[in-house]
């Protein structure tokens, strides 16, 4: 049972989700512990030689897999196949599903999964013999469906957008999900793709106030960003989603109505709802959340998801695990129905286009028409 939750004592750790770093015990490794001793000298030092506080510092390391797409046989999600450019995402959303990801690789699935990221820079070489194999068969790819495709690092390694390259370049169906309004330094590629049918994008907003975001997704774009870039993304004819995700009980909900409302005006092609999974180590990391920055609404969070979960944290079951039950799903469910009629919304009918698929020219060399 889920005991009365206390405030921790520990400050939060400024700019990360998760507020711990164990190691998972799942898969018998060893564990680690912070030296809480060696952090505390450190901010001393900083304080008296005036400088900032010491704080965890992103560290990337490249790996070249020697397979790009994964697949799925899941009835619960619309996608068969994904490509995942990044593991670990900067944005640090404490509520991350990937989170547990981590953990099968001896990393935490707390503060490691934002802090120690790795980037794949030979992707799209991957992709684009994968798709020039004969016997391939299209159907839309997608991106974004374990680590945002859009974080910070892809700034840099720019990942993503040769991936998008490949796509356009065999005439390939793709879906994007995101909480970053950095997917407009694509938007050239997005509308080209768009004009084919071959493409569609959802942004994740998960609340309209700023502060909370920096709690809940630290380092993910402020939730007037991402609206901001819904609207940029359907003025230029992108196939554009609102995810209203996700739906944290007493925390989040009250944003729903005001989120569908803004889409609407935005032009925005349709607008969806997520509630909040805890699968695995995603539970205690949010509890410590909740005991961090919620302390006197924890329990009841809790309790409310446990009661659209038939009782548990998490229902990891498929074809129940993305639709919670119970009085309280119920009601949301029923605000975000009316909340849509009211704004002239509907759900996501993306229907992209496989018939133009051709297997790209391998070497690198992509055609000029």
């Amino acid at each position: 049972m889920f005991s009365y939750m206390e405030h921790r004592l520990a400050p939060p750790i400024s700019g990360r989700g998760a507020q711990g770093g164990e190691v998972s015990t799942r898969f018998g490794l060893a564990t680690r512990e912070e030296d809480g001793d060696w952090r505390d000298y450190m901010e001393q030092l900083a304080t008296i030689e005036g400088g900032p506080p010491v704080k965890l510092r992103t560290q990337v390391t490249e790996e070249l897999p020697k397979t790009i797409l994964s697949f799925n046989q899941s009835p619960d999600i619309p996608f068969d196949r994904s490509v995942n450019a990044y593991r670990g995402c900067e944005h640090g959303c404490v509520y991350c599903f990937a989170r547990p990801t981590h953990a099968y690789h001896d990393l935490s699935p707390g503060l490691d999964f934002e802090t120690k990221l790795f980037a794949k820079p030979n992707a799209a070489e991957l992709l684009r013999a994968t798709l020039a194999k004969p016997k391939y068969r299209p159907r839309p790819l997608a991106m974004g469906t374990n680590t945002d495709p859009y974080q910070p690092i892809e700034a840099r390694y720019r990942i993503t957008r040769q991936v998008l390259e490949v796509c356009l370049d065999a005439r390939h169906p793709v879906t994007i999900t995101t909480k970053s309004d950095r997917v407009l330094a694509d938007l050239d590629l997005l509308a080209e793709l768009a004009e084919r049918r071959l493409v569609a994008v959802a942004i994740s907003v998960t609340s309209l106030d700023p502060k909370l975001s920096g709690k809940l997704e630290p380092r993910a774009a402020a939730p007037a960003k991402r609206l901001q870039a819904l609207g940029k993304l359907a003025a230029a004819g992108v196939p554009t989603h609102c995810s209203v995700s996700p739906i944290i009980p007493a925390i989040t909900d009250e944003f729903m109505e005001e989120i569908v409302q803004r889409a609407a005006a935005l032009g925005v092609d349709s607008v969806g709802w997520i509630p909040l999974r805890l699968p695995h180590e995603v539970a205690p990391l949010f509890r410590e959340w909740l005991s961090v920055h919620f302390p006197e609404r924890g329990d009841k969070v809790m309790a409310i998801v446990r009661s659209i979960r038939g009782g548990r944290d998490n229902d990891p079951d498929f074809n129940t695990r993305m639709k919670p039950t119970g009085v309280w799903a119920d009601l949301f469910r029923a605000r975000f129905r009316l909340a849509c009629k009211r704004s002239g919304m509907g759900k996501a009918k993306f229907e992209l286009d496989c018939t133009q698929f051709r297997p790209p020219a391998l070497g690198g060399q992509m055609r000029l028409l």
